[in-house]
């Protein structure tokens, strides 16, 4: 093979901010590779962990080496994987499933779109190492509609692997077989959740149920199955791949591995970022992200997506793990990241999250289905600086109590974005609330627009307001009418003396 050329000029990707923090494992293949290409797949180490699972290790051996690996699932519980395949091995059934939830629906996440569309043959690998440790011979992926892109890649790469006799009958000419099906879901948020997602691949209407009986003992059509996300099962064929030993070296005590992140919101560069649990907020922000942009002021960050917690300026050296998370308010959960910059309202964040998942509810238990309309209710009355006394503690009581009573988790968590705002940025609702202002000044309906006396009376904001609320005569200082005003900005925008003012 020819030597590498080194132009001075270019530098190498560890070398550039982005990457030279990051540690790539279930990423190493993304852009690297032909996603569409098995061959290429296993030139770069593909399916060597399936072989080395099914050919020289017991299933019992390899969960327990999944175990030791310290894997937890990537998809927001962080439950310990090798367990939950151990658990799922004990149940007694001629038929169990193995599946992959693949519906990714938090806003601003597309980690497990970018494995599907750029590593798909990871994830199969993956799947048929589950499926060799609980004892599964089908299994299936459910990946929703609007990733047709990864559809069509998976689809490919599971016609490439049965024809090649790394998917199908008599794995690598042993008596494992593991076939593998993809189920496209309609979008539903609450698919998410794996007892509503193995309704939905039967056919009914996906809504949680009770647990117990838990996936590994009554799942798919009654039978013991086992549920991980995308990144959770790229992360084992790494894992069988390279040994435990050598995935324990990255990590911190009770988080190993590495994590992927989408780095999006007020943040100069935007991507996917993996890196090695217990790196702090403050280097994923500002040493990957490159800080805010346009040299603003950093405010929070929301990770966890709708279930998750926002994180203020006085938490940014915590490190990122599932507890370390847990103790700020906050949850690692798939891997959504938004970063938020002084213009941002907290309480208007809050109202966000929470309109996503009020509009997402199944609407099967009451907690989740009138506790979240009304916080919804509350939210919308604050930012409409129609807030009252009494707001805060009824937000506080209702979140409690859907915490408390939900069915599922995803009700059980739907509040965490309400009250870590409140937890951290306890202030903002109470200048909503008190002194009927934005301290972002990003509540339309809370903003005031002043003409002062710099005004040198040119009439152009009087012509260019689109709601006439501007009077005054030739170079007299002008005045807006605040029951026409409907807060649009223009004014401002137009003035050229700079005299019209926000508050």
């Amino acid at each position: 093979m020819a030597e590498a050329i080194k132009i001075d000029s270019v530098p190498n990707y560890s070398d550039l901010p982005f990457y030279s923090k990051q540690r790539r494992m279930v990423l190493h293949n993304c852009g690297t590779i032909d996603p569409d290409s098995l061959e290429e797949y296993i030139a770069n180490g593909g399916y060597e962990g399936l072989a080395n699972a099914i050919t020289k290790m017991t299933p019992a051996e390899v969960a327990a080496e999944v175990k030791k690996s310290g894997l937890r699932g990537r998809g927001g519980g962080g439950f310990p994987t090798g367990l939950k395949w151990e658990i799922a091995a004990k149940s007694v059934s001629d038929k169990k499933y193995i599946i992959c939830n693949a519906d990714e629906g938090d806003p601003g996440a597309f980690m497990d779109r970018s494995l599907l569309e750029g590593d798909p043959h990871a994830i199969l690998e993956g799947m048929a190492i589950g499926a060799y440790a609980i004892g599964a011979d089908e299994g299936y992926i459910y990946c929703r509609a609007e990733y047709p892109l990864a559809i069509a890649r998976l689809k490919k790469a599971i016609a490439q692997a049965e024809e090649a006799g790394l998917l199908g009958k008599n794995i690598f000419g042993t008596n494992f077989s593991c076939t593998l099906h993809i189920k496209e879901g309609a979008g539903a948020f609450v698919c998410g959740e794996e007892t509503a997602l193995m309704a939905s691949i039967e056919g009914r209407r996906g809504m949680p149920r009770p647990r117990p009986p838990f996936p590994a003992v009554k799942g798919l059509w009654d039978q013991p199955s086992n549920i991980n996300n995308v990144e959770t099962f790229a992360n084992v064929s790494y894992i069988l791949r390279v040994g435990a030993d050598e995935y324990l070296k990255f990590g911190t005590e009770k988080s190993k591995g590495t994590k992927v992140f989408a780095l999006t919101g007020k943040i100069n560069n935007t991507g996917l970022a993996e890196v090695p649990m217990g790196i702090t907020m403050r280097e994923i922000i500002f040493d990957i992200g490159g800080g805010i942009l346009d040299n603003r002021k950093f405010k929070a960050v929301q990770i966890g997506g709708p279930s998750g917690g926002c994180m203020p300026e006085s938490l940014l050296d915590t490190s990122i793990d599932y507890d370390s998370l847990i103790a700020a308010g906050a949850m690692m959960g798939s891997g959504g990241l938004v970063v938020m910059d002084e213009s941002t309202c907290m309480v208007d964040v809050a109202k966000f999250f929470l309109t996503f998942t009020q509009s997402e509810s199944c609407g099967k238990c009451t907690p989740c289905r009138e506790g979240t309309k009304r916080m919804l209710e509350i939210l919308e009355k604050i930012t409409d600086g129609k807030g009252e006394d009494g707001d805060i503690e009824r937000l506080e009581n209702l979140a409690q109590a859907i915490k408390n009573g939900a069915l599922c988790a995803l009700g059980q968590t739907a509040p965490n974005p309400v009250l870590s705002t409140l937890r951290y940025f306890r202030d903002e609702y109470e200048a909503h609330i008190k002194e009927k202002r934005c301290p972002a000044g990003a509540c339309t309906n809370l903003l005031q627009y002043n003409i002062t006396d710099a005004c040198k009376g040119c009439g152009l904001c009087a012509r260019n307001c689109p709601a006439k609320a501007i009077s005054g005569e030739l170079k007299s200082v002008h005045k807006i009418d605040q029951s026409k005003c409907i807060k649009c900005g223009v004014c401002m925008s137009k003035c050229p003396f700079k005299a019209i003012i926000r508050k």
